[in-house]
């Protein structure tokens, strides 16, 4: 009985970093940001670069809080995206040489987005992770934690519920 050969480790890893990359340069607003994400498996860390531009209060200097909430809603965005196409581009379901900016899959819809403000946001790179607490045919629910030197000492975090895209079939 002949058993299909696995594919190379390194097939894998391009089809997932293409995928990633197709949910994340395809949005205007995310490049504009200049968000990127590091994958670990399934498991996504978003990354906000430091940039002048960002700065709201420059006598402190503290990051815009509109840069903070639309960081902490990208992060829940793309990882509830990443979530929903993680099965269908394992099961072969989804062909990551068939996606660019003209045929990129539907991303869900913001119903409402709460940001909690814990401290000001320091003049330099801002990382942050989202966890999806609910995630059914039609809604979703998102928690985004979001940090800068410390893992474990949050600038801000954010909780949101989002309208799951049609899905075809």
């Amino acid at each position: 009985m002949n058993r299909p050969r696995p594919e190379p480790v390194q097939v894998v890893k391009q089809r997932r970093d293409a995928v990633l990359a197709s949910l994340v340069h395809g949005v205007p607003y995310i490049r504009f940001l200049g968000i990127e994400f590091d994958r670990r498996g399934d498991e996504l860390t978003a990354i906000l670069p430091f940039d002048e531009k960002l700065i709201g209060n420059p006598m402190l200097p503290a990051l815009h809080g509109g840069a903070t909430a639309a960081f902490l809603e990208v992060t829940a965005i793309i990882g509830l995206s990443w979530a929903m196409v993680w099965e269908q581009m394992e099961s072969g379901a989804l062909d990551p040489q068939s996606l660019d900016e003209d045929h990129m899959p539907n991303l869900p819809k913001t119903i409402d987005f709460t940001v909690d403000y814990l401290r000001s946001g320091l003049p330099r790179d801002a990382y942050a992770r989202a966890r999806v607490n609910r995630s059914g045919r039609r809604y979703a629910s998102v928690h985004v934690e979001g940090w800068q030197d410390n893992r474990g000492r949050l600038f801000a975090q954010a909780t949101g519920h989002f309208l799951m895209p049609q899905r075809d079939g």
